[in-house]
């Protein structure tokens, strides 16, 4: 399980779900800790009742359905999936209309999707999802990749408020994949995963959505900082290395 949980991390995002399958083949005895530890690209479906597109993952599914966080049903129709109570759904859609809005001025685009549901902790845990295609074909803002896509997903764990606090524990994961094809760089792919958690006890004061908020504006900056610094960092510097920008070449060269 050790083994298969690492080469799941070094595995391309979009070659992750050919990935997870082949090790569900092979380990069908870990079937379960590998589909809840594997995170994997996120699908998106219509819900045709409110007309919104909503995303796709192992917190809203139930057998082969999926609910949708706008009319809150399942696609295709399911007679006994389990819904979030009466608070928890009024909490559920606040969420998702901020979140939108939070998807579209920092992403300038792209979907969103937020699921909430009790735990046995008399806590709750809410998750927050994100997916950016920036392919030219995309209909978010500034698609000027030949392919490329960011899914952010944002686990929150909510403790049982005591003295007016409670106790939230995040875990973030983001998947980054890009190919760019133009006559300056020809063909180049980069792609990468990366999980970090935070924990924080919190007053709440202002309502656990603010506090939730707070968290994940947080992570995702460090996260962009971290993948800017690992992935972009050390690809530019490898590049330069192999191949010095033109200035670079003439300062080295002796004078003629």
């Amino acid at each position: 399980m050790e083994a298969a949980m690492g080469l799941m991390r070094r595995v391309p995002p979009k070659h992750s779900e050919t990935a997870l399958s082949a090790l569900l083949s092979l380990l069908p005895q870990h079937s379960s800790d590998l589909l809840s530890q594997v995170d994997q690209p996120l699908q998106v479906l219509c819900d045709v009742d409110s007309g919104k597109e909503f995303i796709l993952c192992e917190y809203n599914r139930d057998a082969d359905s999926y609910r949708s966080p706008w009319s809150n049903k399942y696609h295709p129709p399911l007679d006994d999936g389990p819904y979030p109570s009466a608070e928890l759904r009024k909490l559920e859609i606040e969420a998702n209309d901020i979140f939108a809005i939070y998807c579209d001025q920092y992403y300038e685009g792209g979907i969103s999707s937020v699921y909430i549901w009790e735990d046995e902790n008399e806590g709750f845990v809410a998750c927050f999802l994100i997916k950016k295609d920036g392919a030219k074909t995309a209909h978010g803002k500034r698609g000027c990749l030949q392919e490329g896509s960011w899914d952010a997903i944002h686990v929150i764990e909510v403790g049982p408020v005591e003295d007016e606090t409670a106790r939230y524990c995040l875990t973030s994961s983001v998947m980054l994949s890009l190919t760019t094809n133009n006559d300056s760089s020809g063909t180049f792919n980069l792609s990468g995963s990366i999980r970090r958690q935070m924990n924080m006890e919190l007053s709440v004061a202002e309502g656990h959505l603010c506090n939730m908020g707070k968290m994940i504006e947080e992570m995702e900056s460090k996260l962009r900082n971290s993948l800017d610094q690992v992935y972009f960092g050390k690809t530019k510097e490898m590049v330069c290395t192999l191949r010095p920008p033109s200035e670079i070449i003439e300062m080295r060269l002796p004078d003629s």
